[in-house]
C-alpha cells in the first residue's frame, strides 16, 4: 500500500492537471482525471495499465471490464477500447501508468527462458484481461515512474525495469497468453500480424484475402480466429479505427463531418453519420460539442 501511494504520489507530481502526460520515457504515459468522464473510444497499443487511485471501465463490442488500485489491466493487441473513468473526484483523482510492452524485450526472455510454452486456445487467451494486483509489479511500476525524477539514470536503468516488468507478467497469470502473442504459429500471433495490416491502411476498402495473407491464414479462419480473440470482424475492427480518427480530426482539427468522414474513407455521408452515431451515441456535430464543451468546462475548473 506504501509503494502505491508513492506511485500516486509521482504522477501527480507529473501529471498537475486533468490529462495524457507523454514522459521521456518512451513507453511510458501517465493519465490523470478529476473527475469521472465520457465513455471515449480510443486504440490501446500492446500494454500493462496500472491504476494507483480512481477506477476505469474498459469495454470493446459487448464486453467489460473494471480495474483499479486493486486490479491491472493488460492488453495484449491494438484493441479499439472505450475507456470510462468511473471513480475521480479533485481530492482523490484518478490516476495511471500505462507502459507499452516490448515485443522485442518480450521475445528475448522468452528465448531466454527456452522458449514459449505450449499456446493455449483463444478462448483462454485473453486479448484484454484484468488481474490482482501483484507487489512485485507495483513496486518496479513505481520504480519506472520514479525515474521521472532521475533523468541522469533513466537512459540506463529504465530498459531494465521493463525488462523486468515483462518477467513479472510472463511468471504471472498473463504468461501464457504473451507466449502465445510472441509464438509465430499462433492464432494471436496470426491475428497480431492482420491488425497492423488493417491499421496501416484502415482508410481504404477492406479486402480479406489480402488481410488473411498478411496474416498467413485463410479467409475463413482469419474471420473465426479474429473474432474469437478481438471479439470483433476485421471490418468491425476496420469501423472502429475510421470513426476514431474521424472524431480526432473534428475534435482536434475543427473539420466537418464530411470532410472528416471522407479522409478516413466514407463516400457516403449518411453511413458516416449513422456509424458514428452506433459507436459514439450521438451524431458528430453533436458528440463533438458535448466534448468541447467538456473539454472548456475541465479548463475552467
Amino acid at each position: 500500500m506504501e509503494r502505491m501511494q508513492q506511485l500516486a504520489e509521482t504522477i501527480t507530481r507529473h501529471a498537475p492537471a486533468t490529462g495524457m502526460y507523454a514522459t521521456p520515457l518512451p513507453r511510458l504515459s501517465l493519465f490523470r482525471a478529476d473527475q469521472p468522464t465520457l465513455p471515449i473510444p480510443s486504440v490501446y497499443e500492446v500494454s500493462l495499465c496500472l491504476i494507483a487511485q480512481g477506477a476505469k471501465r474498459v469495454s470493446i463490442a459487448d464486453h467489460s471490464l473494471v480495474y483499479d488500485a486493486a486490479r491491472y489491466l493488460v492488453v495484449s493487441l491494438d484493441l479499439p477500447l472505450t475507456g470510462h473513468i468511473i471513480t475521480a473526484r479533485p481530492d482523490e483523482p484518478y490516476l495511471c501508468c500505462k507502459i507499452n510492452l516490448d515485443l522485442a524485450v518480450l521475445a528475448d526472455l522468452i528465448v531466454a527462458e527456452g522458449g514459449a510454452s505450449p499456446s493455449p486456445s483463444p478462448a483462454r487467451a485473453p486479448a484484454l484481461a484484468v488481474y490482482p494486483s501483484d507487489p512485485h509489479m507495483i513496486d518496479a511500476a513505481c520504480r519506472l515512474v520514479g525515474l521521472l525524477d532521475q533523468p541522469d539514470a533513466a537512459e540506463v536503468l529504465a530498459p531494465l525495469i521493463e525488462r523486468e516488468i515483462l518477467f513479472r507478467l510472463l511468471a504471472g497469470p498473463h504468461g501464457s497468453v504473451l507466449r502465445h502473442l510472441a509464438a509465430a504459429d499462433s492464432h494471436l500471433h496470426q491475428v497480431s500480424r492482420a491488425i497492423a495490416h488493417i491499421r496501416a491502411g484502415f482508410r481504404g476498402p477492406l479486402r480479406v484475402r489480402d488481410i488473411a495473407a498478411a496474416a498467413g491464414m485463410s479467409a475463413s479462419s482469419l474471420h473465426e480466429h479474429f473474432k474469437a480473440i478481438t471479439r470483433l470482424t476485421p471490418l468491425d475492427y476496420q469501423k472502429q479505427l475510421r470513426l476514431q480518427e474521424a472524431r480526432r480530426l473534428m475534435v482536434a482539427e475543427g473539420a466537418g463531418a464530411g470532410a472528416a468522414g471522407f479522409a478516413v474513407g466514407y463516400e457516403s455521408p449518411s453511413q458516416f453519420s449513422r456509424e458514428y452515431r452506433r459507436l459514439f451515441g450521438a451524431p458528430p456535430r453533436q458528440d463533438v460539442g458535448r466534448l468541447q464543451a467538456e473539454q472548456d468546462y475541465l479548463s475552467a475548473a
